[in-house]
């Protein structure tokens, strides 16, 4: 083999080893695209989208919520704040409402990660609301910024929910 070849083949062998562990790392998308965002909860107290009325009596209904990253889901929320703990005196009520009726609904699956800016704290839980998107109790362990990334019937969304402390 001819010298000049070396340092050339090894700069070959060095960004094809570079691409292939990049390639093996997961992506921002794959982890979560707001996953390095700050947690931070823009609760809306205005009025809801016009998809996310339904059953409401009011032609204009103005109740808190907070829709998704995406658009496709709303968490309504009930009471004056979510509490962990909960608390006995009412319960952290939030109607998920979806965007779109695909009929039948999967589960609603919920993984909530608490976070203190972009630093994640403790282990993700998982929540799961039987029959999709709808009315749900969701407690989490403690208070603070939790970043929920919510799937059924094969759609993916993300929000993020402030828990008060308890007392």
């Amino acid at each position: 083999m001819h010298p000049m070849c070396r340092p050339r083949r090894r700069l070959a062998f060095v960004a094809l080893a570079g691409l292939l562990v990049a390639l093996a790392l997961p992506s921002a998308a794959s982890a979560g695209t707001h996953a390095a965002a700050p947690c931070g909860v823009r609760v809306d107290r205005g009025v809801l989208p016009v998809w996310a009325r339904a059953g409401f009596s009011d032609a204009r209904p103005r109740i808190a919520h907070v829709v998704g990253r995406s658009g496709e889901i709303a968490a309504i929320l009930f009471g004056p704040a979510l509490r962990s703990p909960a608390v006995k005196a009412y319960n952290n009520k939030i109607l998920w409402v979806a965007r779109s009726d695909p009929k039948p609904w999967s589960a609603l699956r919920i993984r909530a990660q608490r976070m203190s800016g972009a630093r994640l704290l403790g282990r993700p839980v998982s929540r799961s609301v039987a029959g999709g998107p709808g009315p749900s109790i969701i407690d989490l362990p403690a208070a603070g910024c939790w970043r929920m990334t919510l799937t059924w019937s094969g759609r993916t969304d993300s929000l993020d929910l402030q828990y008060a402390a308890h007392g």
